[in-house]
């Protein structure tokens, strides 16, 4: 069953295993998220638990999401996310979901928002081949040909320059290397999307063999 939690990217370090191999890990800090809510087939049509991370200011939470909070016991929360097949009964509003729900050796999937890039063009952005830059050739970075002449006009879908990065990026199959449950951290074998102090979604992967 789907294990979740939500944390922000520490940034990245090297920690050493026991063979002496140097392995890349990323550092995220998963403060205690809450279980705000149980979604169950017969009242949503779908099994979930909806989770909330890091108290919102009372200020700048409305009347229902104080109400909802106030259900759980909790303050209002800034991100509220679902994890869909989770096992319900292992959890009741209001209770509090630490980094220890993950061990060391665990199979993960992390969902970020990647880094924006700005306006690129397509070589950059569709990693498509440049023309030759010598022996008097005019087409050096170009997106290329727009299509063909008949429809005179440009189909959907056709690679070209704009706007590149911030988008959801799931990177799958990381691999638990420590969890350090007095700090709140979860150390992982890799790279994760996304800058620092950027939101996270740590889940159980969905491919791991």
């Amino acid at each position: 069953m789907t294990k979740g939690i939500l944390g922000r990217k520490i940034g990245m370090t090297q920690v050493f295993a026991e063979n002496g191999e140097l392995i890349p890990v990323t550092v995220i800090e998963a403060a205690n998220n809450v279980v705000l809510q149980k979604k169950s087939v017969e009242g949503d049509g779908y099994e979930a638990i909806q989770v909330g991370f890091e108290d919102k200011r009372a200020k700048l939470s409305n009347k229902p999401e104080k109400g909802h909070a106030d259900k759980a016991n909790t303050a209002p929360k800034r991100f509220v996310r679902e994890f869909r097949a989770a096992n319900l009964d292992e959890y009741e509003v209001g209770q509090a979901v630490k980094v220890d729900i993950f061990a060391e050796g665990d199979v993960i999937d992390v969902t970020g928002i990647s880094k924006g890039k700005g306006f690129q063009g397509s070589i950059k952005r569709h990693n498509q081949s440049r023309g030759p830059m010598s022996h008097g050739s005019r087409y050096h970075r170009r997106p290329g040909s727009m299509g063909p002449v008949a429809p005179n006009r440009v189909f959907k879908n056709k690679l070209l320059p704009g706007r590149m990065g911030g988008e959801q990026v799931t990177i799958q199959n990381l691999v638990v290397v420590k969890v350090d449950a007095e700090r709140n951290l979860l150390l992982v074998k890799g790279n994760v999307p996304g800058p620092k102090k950027a939101l996270l979604k740590v889940k159980t992967a969905v491919k791991s063999k």
